[in-house]
């Protein structure tokens, strides 16, 4: 496939949940094991990623949109919405619009584009409503991918069964786990037609959690990080406010993604 990759979004383009110290933000994800695939098939390929997690989508269409077309991508995938969607006392009307307005930018631009749709995460039922909004949202993501069917390429990853195993989610529930984000890559880099080395193991039988185990679980995981997550919002604050983009510059993959983050980390001597 060759030329340019640009990856634009949130934590789940970042890779947060595929945790690995050995690449930028301790995170690797499916957007890294994508590009390490196009280099295989074509070693020139460039790669850039400017997700971050957290962000929300006007974040995202305002500090990410235009900094990725700069770049002049061939191809570049578009993933945010989802921290909007979280919000309940945000009105769903003005953020599809947005996102309309940002998908229409970049396929105007001539570069294929790569949308998703979102999840639906078997929720708590503290967290039930949100599922009623992910719906609508991704209601609205097909219905642009229809409108541009030269352009845009839909991931509907709403529909992929294998992400009802809990084995594929981190331990917070929301995010693609090592495993998660490996089975998305697989699944991306086949819809793209591009022939790759990655392959998934099955996992065996589920464990079965008997319902003392099940709440214990539950009061949790609303402890360690329901809590926690709106109270950060609450203050305004956020997990990526102190992070800048993994790959702010296009990178060569076939170099070695991981030698050239230990270049970077490491301080040139001084006399």
């Amino acid at each position: 496939m060759g030329g340019l990759f640009v990856a634009i979004g949130d934590s789940f383009t970042e890779g947060v949940g595929d945790w690995d110290t050995r690449h930028p933000n301790g995170v690797r994800g499916w957007a890294d094991r994508v590009a390490k695939q196009l280099s295989k098939a074509d070693p020139d390929t460039r790669y850039a990623n400017l997700a971050i997690r957290s962000r929300r989508l006007a974040g995202v269409v305002e500090e990410q949109i235009e900094p990725a077309l700069d770049l002049r991508p061939d191809l570049i995938s578009f993933y945010a919405g989802g921290n909007d969607l979280l919000e309940l006392r945000k009105d769903l009307g003005p953020v599809l619009e947005t996102y309309t307005r940002a998908v229409e930018r970049l396929v105007s631009t001539g570069a294929h584009v790569l949308l998703f749709t979102g999840f639906d995460i078997p929720l708590h039922p503290v967290l039930e409503p949100f599922k009623r909004r992910n719906w609508a949202f991704n209601d609205h993501v097909r219905q642009l991918a229809r409108r541009h069917p030269d352009a845009v390429t839909l991931v509907d990853y709403w529909a992929w069964n294998a992400y009802r195993d809990r084995r594929m989610w981190d331990i917070d529930k929301l995010h693609m786990n090592r495993a998660g984000h490996r089975y998305m890559a697989i699944q991306i880099l086949n819809i793209l037609g591009v022939r790759h080395q990655l392959e998934f193991e099955p996992f065996g039988p589920s464990e079965r959690v008997g319902p003392v185990q099940s709440v214990s679980r539950d009061v949790e995981w609303l402890r360690q990080w329901v809590l926690p997550m709106f109270g950060r919002r609450i203050r305004g604050v956020t997990l990526g406010d102190e992070l800048r983009p993994k790959w702010p510059e296009p990178i060569r993959p076939a170099d070695g993604m991981k030698k050239m983050y230990r270049k970077r980390r490491t301080p040139l001597a001084v006399d």
